[in-house]
């Protein structure tokens, strides 16, 4: 059976995956470790959320292998790849609007309930004890984030910023071994930026949790990435840290951009 190295948490050999013969990821790697923010960027197309949605079973790739824990997942159905242990926020903030903050992220806790369709209907006996214990995780969940005074605001009438914290949280709540974050900080001001930043910073001091990071902001990829890797066409062009991928020419011809010369 195929391993992933030591200590990795989850590694990504060679996928490909073309939509109507465009080729939008064309054999990716990747590795990513616990408590280790691993960041990808590149330009708009690049195949960033292509990669992700090839982990997530959301796209199956053409080739490769997606392995968790030695484990190979590739091309499992996205619940089931929940179950194993990957969660994931999107671009677009992917919530119910008429749900309060603290049903939204109830629902991350499904992977994790083991009482069937008929008990927690009738709500007796060990769905009831099931549905106590979860809910503890989640009220732990909303002090960590520190979104308490809204847990019973339906998340509809919510500003961008706390919708985004409510769907992190949704994707904590059932305590992944990778955390796939897509975009989370798009569309927030600084200070917002600075407070998920935080969250992110605290998900992996306080668990096992690899961290898979897709984000605009170069200046948050900087500060909080132990490792990034840059998708240009497809195609991983760099990979390092980010002293690394900050004076990498490759790099800056393709994203960050040529210094101006006087």
């Amino acid at each position: 059976m195929p391993t992933t190295g030591k200590g990795e948490r989850l590694e990504v050999r060679n996928i490909a995956k073309s939509f109507g013969g465009v080729l939008a990821l064309s054999g990716a790697d990747l590795k990513a470790q616990p408590r280790e923010i691993l960041s990808i960027i590149g330009p708009n197309g690049a195949g960033k959320t292509t990669l992700l949605n090839g982990i997530s079973g959301v796209y199956p790739p053409d080739r490769g292998q997606v392995l968790l824990d030695g484990h190979d997942i590739t091309g499992l159905p996205p619940y089931k790849i929940a179950k194993q242990g990957i969660a994931r926020t999107f671009q677009n903030v992917a919530l119910f609007r008429g749900m309060t903050v603290l049903d939204n992220i109830m629902l991350g806790r499904n992977t994790r309930m083991s009482t069937g369709v008929l008990e927690c209907g009738i709500f007796w006996g060990r769905a009831r004890r099931e549905e106590i214990e979860h809910r503890k995780k989640v009220e732990e969940i909303i002090d960590f984030l520190e979104i308490t005074d809204i847990r019973k605001t339906p998340v509809g009438s919510l500003p961008l910023g706390l919708q985004k914290r409510v769907e992190l949280g949704r994707a904590l709540a059932a305590e992944p071994k990778v955390l796939m974050l897509d975009e989370p900080m798009g569309g927030m001001n600084l200070e917002e930026k600075e407070s998920m930043a935080r969250f992110i910073l605290d998900v992996i001091e306080t668990t096992d949790t690899a961290v898979i990071l897709i984000e605009h902001d170069m200046g948050v990829v900087m500060d909080i990435s132990d490792h990034i890797i840059v998708l240009d066409q497809g195609s991983k062009i760099s990979e390092g840290d980010a002293e690394h991928i900050r004076n990498d020419p490759q790099v800056i011809k393709a994203y960050l951009g040529t210094p101006h010369q006087d």
